[in-house]
């Protein structure tokens, strides 16, 4: 199972997937979801709702169940994500944009649930100044990958 940031579906939107271009991708992330593989956080789901463009009338259109909230469960993942964060050296600026942002709540969902963050940034371990998403999940033993390996992995076809 999945989990889908931001970046993923703004760069997808802006770039190699645009509503206009590559519908295909939009209506293969409706039909992973439909088959309980592909989600976005609700903190995430907000973040694209802010916008007001094509993307956020997508991300209305999706059903409920698409953007997942925090639950009780995710507790002690949060507190396991928000200590590492506080503990690993990063400037406290870094540290509270961490944690007032969808990646975290993307990594802590991940670890409650066991899923994969697709994210589009790259590991930076060396960095004091921003929490990558790539570092968090290593730090408290959460997968990730590119969406281009994800789609890869689920075998996704777009074919004219």
């Amino acid at each position: 199972m999945y989990l889908v940031d931001s970046d993923v579906l703004i760069d997808a939107k802006n770039r190699h997937y645009g509503f206009d271009i590559v519908p295909a991708f939009w209506d293969w992330l409706g039909r992973e979801h439909q088959a309980g593989k592909v989600f976005v956080v609700q903190r995430v789901a907000d973040e694209v709702l802010a916008g007001a463009d094509e993307l956020a009338a997508w991300m209305k259109a999706q059903p409920a169940s698409f953007k997942l909230a925090p639950t009780a469960a995710d507790v002690p993942s949060l507190t396991s994500v928000s200590q590492w964060a506080s503990s690993a050296g990063y400037q406290a600026a870094a540290v509270s944009a961490f944690l007032q942002a969808g990646d975290y709540f993307n990594v802590a969902q991940a670890l409650t649930l066991t899923y994969t963050v697709i994210t589009q940034e790259k590991p930076e371990p060396a960095s004091r100044k921003k929490i990558k998403i790539p570092d968090a999940c290593d730090a408290v033993g959460v997968s990730w990958m590119t969406p281009f390996k994800m789609l890869s992995n689920e075998g996704a076809r777009f074919r004219l």
